[in-house]
């Protein structure tokens, strides 16, 4: 992507890491060169908010553009320009794309559907196609007894960034309650009693067989290769020391408020779900990403399953928390996670990094994505 020289963003009610000010920031060659407060010659954004570009950790919505229905697999290259212009018209300049690792018997995709999705970003990208700078994601499911057959289809990849380790199985983290369990399950899979049981046996016993040797070996694995590591759904102090014994710096959506309190104590970076925030609760019935902002838990926010959840729920927690004002609610969705995932040239609007840029405004609630630029470009 070819950035514009020079531009000049005048009258904007700017971002920025600790404040809020009316001013104006000068791009040149893709970078933000000048911040000033006051008004200067050049586009007027009539005191809409500019804010640094949205980085997104976990999002799942690009398998959903791949397989949209059951028995139904779309050209890769076009689901990942369908799926980035959704995530860009979100306000999101840079994306990890979760791809799932270990064979799930109910769904239409495997391994090699990964692999392809994965070629296919890397060739959008190439070809200029895409608006979002996008980076992969791997979802481990360490149950699975092929997941690390799949996670060797990566290897070498330099777009993964990130890789977590989950377990969905019946009876433990995301759905300790096995009620929970079968309302999300069952009604999703519409099997009948006796099939589920049978469904439920088949899970829990695969976690126990291949779940702590793929924790051990994948933990290892992204040690040797530079992969930043995440834990998921950890529900307790154990979950946690486990994570941080096998060098996991990111809790993604921990179920409790237990859990968070001891990975935010231990050093790791939390990570919640902005539809948490937006709907004020969990779609689990687990812990509340609005409780732990307010206990002071809450370091990263994803997008998850709506990728605008991300732009609401900043502007939501502003106005639903006292104590976070808007520019550590833009944290959330900036510069945080560019830290978690390593990215030191993005995720705040300052000299020298990346003009990723959202010209945004807020009307009845509700924000309105006006414009979005990437490294100068206007992409949206």
């Amino acid at each position: 992507m070819s950035a514009s020289r020079e531009q000049v963003f005048s009258n904007a009610r700017l971002v920025l890491a600790d404040e809020e000010v009316s001013g104006t920031v000068l791009v040149r060659d893709g970078l933000i060169a000048d911040i000033s407060e006051g008004s200067a010659a050049g586009e007027d954004f009539g005191g809409d908010y500019l804010i640094p570009g949205l980085i997104e950790l976990h999002t799942d919505h690009l398998e959903n553009h791949y397989a949209p229905r059951p028995g139904v697999v779309w050209n890769p290259i076009a689901a990942v320009q369908a799926h980035d212009a959704q995530v860009a018209s979100s306000g999101i300049t840079t994306v990890l794309d979760a791809l799932r690792l270990g064979t799930d018997e109910q769904t239409d995709v495997d391994h090699a559907d990964m692999r392809h999705l994965a070629d296919a970003i890397e060739q959008a990208m190439a070809d200029d196609r895409l608006r979002a700078d996008h980076f992969i994601h791997l979802r481990c499911e360490v149950s699975s007894p092929d997941c690390l057959e799949g996670l060797e289809l990566f290897k070498g990849d330099p777009r993964v960034r990130l890789a977590s380790l989950m377990d969905h199985a019946p009876g433990q983290r995301q759905f300790a309650s096995l009620a929970e369990y079968a309302k999300y399950y069952q009604g999703k899979l519409k099997m009948p009693d006796d099939v589920f049981r049978a469904f439920c046996e088949r899970r829990i016993a695969e976690s126990q067989a291949n779940a702590p040797r793929n924790r051990a070996a994948i933990a290892e694995i992204a040690k040797e290769r530079g992969i930043v590591l995440a834990s998921h759904d950890d529900a307790t102090e154990g979950h946690v020391a486990e994570a941080v014994e096998q060098g996991i710096s990111v809790a993604e959506f921990p179920t409790t408020l237990e859990a968070a309190r001891a990975s935010h104590e231990a050093g790791l970076a939390v990570l919640m779900g902005a539809p948490n925030i937006v709907r004020n609760g969990s779609h689990s019935g687990n812990v509340s990403a609005r409780e732990l902002a307010e206990a002071g838990y809450l370091d990263i926010l994803s997008s998850d399953y709506v990728p605008f959840s991300l732009m609401q729920a900043v502007f939501s927690l502003n106005d639903k928390v006292e104590a976070i004002k808007l520019p550590e609610a833009i944290s959330l969705v900036t510069s945080r996670p560019a830290a978690a995932a390593g990215f030191d040239d993005r995720g705040e609007i300052a000299l020298g990094k990346r003009a990723d840029l959202v010209r945004v405004r807020l009307h009845e609630g509700v924000p309105i994505v006006r414009a979005v630029y990437r490294q100068g470009q206007r992409v949206i």
